[in-house]
């Protein structure tokens, strides 16, 4: 029985370079025990597909989880930067046993992470890295690979390529983007090569922001974490269209022509909409968490479709999906899954089904990327250290109150951060002062539980 997980998080392994967890010495460790645990059968070669972000920090981690991969006798097949969701897509296309990810996603350089998919490409489950885990603990040595028995490692030349390919496939057949002009925001981050390729391949006019990395400059000021710096470019540019992806390309967000900023849950409502009039959105239902604004689950309700919640994460999200057979679900800060395309998060071919309804519907942005009218919402988050409040009896209360406070109108979300020492308060009703109170009080009660 697997212990309970305590590297593995929300979203794979994170922390701050060079530092536990993100260190060489763990990264070697989970290389070796991943590769063994994914090393089933003894009558074949077994092989992973290792790619990263471009923090400064990768190259170091990149060559530890090479190590400790080719140790345990698994062959490694090294892409470089590329987005995180073609790491998944040419894990399942190469016949990989497992794929990896080096990669913080949206956080700044300092940080790192390592995330895990299994040969379908759906990021591992917790029973799975649970065992991984286990694994880490015990004393390899008598496992590891016999000397002709070490694994190689080789670099795909083509796999940049063969990622755009399968991006541009999700696009209409038979539609282009000539004639609109589109600022892409790749956040210095991995898709700084490949989504601009692909955007101008499809025949837009493209004007690249955020593609000069240099190993520190990641989400800095750029991307999705900053999206005024696409809502500005499109203003200066007279761009048609805004796209901005963050770190690792898994999450995206749109600014329409007149530089307004369009969030995951108005991307996820048109795509909903879009897909039903095409008969093309299984089960009628779209998948979301808890943080999807009410707006859009009363919309999708007046156009006969289902929303279903998870909690946030894009795995919970893709865990509900696969369940229930649904191929759209996605979170208010930009992971769009679209299972036609992809198992997991993909900013480009999410915004290529924004730019799909533009140019079949010959409507501009700021008129589709509206699909409903948002429910006031606040995000406060209130930092920690120490024990996590949430357990508090004062939280409880506060929380009760707060319900009691919105009954019929509103509702009030608490969760901690699954990356930092954070409780994120949000709350949201058809009162926008109303929303101001409740979470104002909240946060309150935490600070004073804090003592911060």
């Amino acid at each position: 029985m697997a212990t309970k997980r305590s590297l593995f998080g929300t979203d794979g392994i994170r922390g701050t370079a060079n530092t536990a967890p993100m260190t060489v010495e763990i990264a070697q460790r989970l290389g070796q025990a991943a590769g063994l645990y994914f090393m089933r059968s003894q009558n074949r070669r077994h092989s992973v597909v290792l790619g990263k972000d471009t923090r400064l920090s990768g190259y170091m981690l990149e060559c530890a989880l090479v190590a400790g991969f080719l140790s345990a006798g698994m062959d490694v097949i090294l892409v470089g930067p590329l987005p995180t969701p073609a790491i998944a897509m040419l894990t399942r296309s190469l016949r990989a046993d497992l794929g990896v990810m080096v990669s913080a996603s949206h956080n700044p350089f300092t940080d790192n992470g390592i995330k895990l998919f299994g040969p379908d490409g759906f990021k591992l489950s917790d029973e799975v890295e649970g065992e991984i885990e286990d694994l880490m603990s015990q004393d390899l040595s008598a496992r590891l690979a016999s000397p002709a028995q070490i694994g190689r490692a080789s670099r795909l030349t083509d796999a940049a390529g063969r990622y755009i390919e399968n991006a541009k496939a999700s696009f209409p057949r038979g539609l282009r983007l000539d004639g609109l002009k589109i600022v892409i925001d790749c956040a210095n981050g991995s898709a700084y090569r490949v989504a601009p390729k692909a955007l101008w391949e499809l025949g837009a006019e493209v004007i690249k922001i955020g593609c000069s990395p240099d190993g520190l400059n990641i989400n800095d000021g750029v991307g999705s974490t900053h999206p005024e710096t696409l809502c500005a470019a499109v203003r200066e540019h007279g761009a048609d269209f805004g796209i901005a992806l963050d770190g690792d390309a898994d999450r995206v967000l749109i600014a329409d022509e007149n530089g307004n900023l369009v969030d995951g849950d108005q991307i996820i409502g048109l795509i909903a909409a879009f897909w039903k009039q095409h008969g093309r959105l299984r089960g009628n239902t779209v998948v979301t968490t808890v943080m999807s604004n009410m707006g859009l689950e009363k919309t999708l309700a007046e156009n006969g479709l289902e929303l279903q919640r998870t909690a946030v994460g894009d795995r919970y999200v893709v865990e509900r999906m696969r369940e229930i057979g649904a191929n759209l679900g996605g979170e208010q800060s930009g992971h769009m899954v679209l299972s036609d395309y992809a198992t997991t998060g993909d900013g480009l071919i999410a915004a290529l089904q924004v730019l799909a309804v533009s140019v079949e519907t010959k409507r501009p942005a700021s008129e589709i990327c509206r699909f409903f009218t948002p429910y006031p919402q606040l995000l406060k988050n209130v930092r920690y250290s120490g024990t996590s409040p949430m357990g508090s009896p004062d939280l409880a209360a506060a929380k009760a109150w707060a319900d009691e406070r919105l009954a019929g109108s509103g509702r009030l979300v608490l969760r901690a951060s699954g990356t930092e020492p954070l409780i994120r308060v949000m709350a949201e009703a058809e009162d926008e002062a109303l929303v101001h109170e409740v979470v104002d009080h909240v946060c309150d009660v935490i600070r004073a539980i804090a003592h911060v």
